[in-house]
């Protein structure tokens, strides 16, 4: 069991000496202790060395790439949170990397405080995941998961149970962005058309967004997916 008082060990994987080393001073700063690898093999013998608690991984590697390192990583059982960073252009990437386990991505270039913001809402929902609460609170959304009742601005919202499904799918992997294959899968058992999931998503913001059009709870990742807003 990991003392509170040993700070979280995030291992930095990236090919370019300057990001790690950007990286490194940025987030030593903020508490964390860090660990480097240069490439895939460097990270996969630094994972069974010492496990950390993040990883934040470049896609674009020699050797063994990125997602070949979430694939065996995620074989082994290793559970620990995997942000990628990815190129503007590398849509697909960002996709299979999330559908092979990872939690989350930035896009390069990259503002610092939108990695640590993925970084705290990654290491949020793996805690959530070991202990999940039974009220979901986000804003003024709430949902008793318990009771299967959803409320916002404390008048219950009537839901289909399809729609209620993937709200539900989606509270539990708050803050995580969850592609639209992931999300099929688990709410329809299939790989459906994805119209039919904007359909619902429409229709559930019609019913929890204060302006639809502009959601504040269900957040659009164009062309990967969706994320709920993480909980207060």
């Amino acid at each position: 069991m990991r003392s509170d008082t040993l700070p979280l060990r995030v291992l930095v994987v990236d090919d370019e000496p300057p990001i790690r080393r950007f990286l490194r001073t940025t987030l030593s700063a903020q508490g964390y202790d860090i660990a480097e690898a240069e490439d895939g093999a460097g990270a996969l013998a630094a994972v069974r060395r010492r496990p950390p608690d993040l990883l934040v991984l470049d896609l674009g590697l020699p050797g063994i790439g990125g997602l070949e390192v979430i694939r065996r990583l995620r074989a082994d059982g290793v559970a620990a949170p995997i942000i990628v960073l990815s190129s503007r252009a590398d849509e697909a990437g960002k996709v299979e990397a999330l559908d092979l386990g990872a939690d989350d991505y930035v896009t390069k270039p990259f503002g610092m405080d939108e990695l640590l913001a993925r970084i705290r809402a990654a290491l949020r929902h793996r805690l959530q995941q070991q202990g999940e609460r039974p009220l979901f609170r986000s804003g003024d959304l709430a949902v008793d998961l318990v009771r299967r009742i959803v409320t916002v601005r404390g008048a219950e919202v009537k839901l289909s149970p399809r729609e209620y499904d993937l709200l539900r799918l989606l509270v539990a992997h708050a803050g995580k962005v969850l592609t639209h294959r992931f999300i099929l899968k688990e709410v329809w058992g299939a790989d459906t058309d994805v119209q039919y999931l904007r359909i619902y998503v429409r229709q559930l913001r019609q019913k929890i967004e204060a302006e639809p059009e502009r959601p504040s709870h269900i957040l659009t990742e164009t062309g990967v997916g969706y994320r709920l807003r993480a909980p207060d």
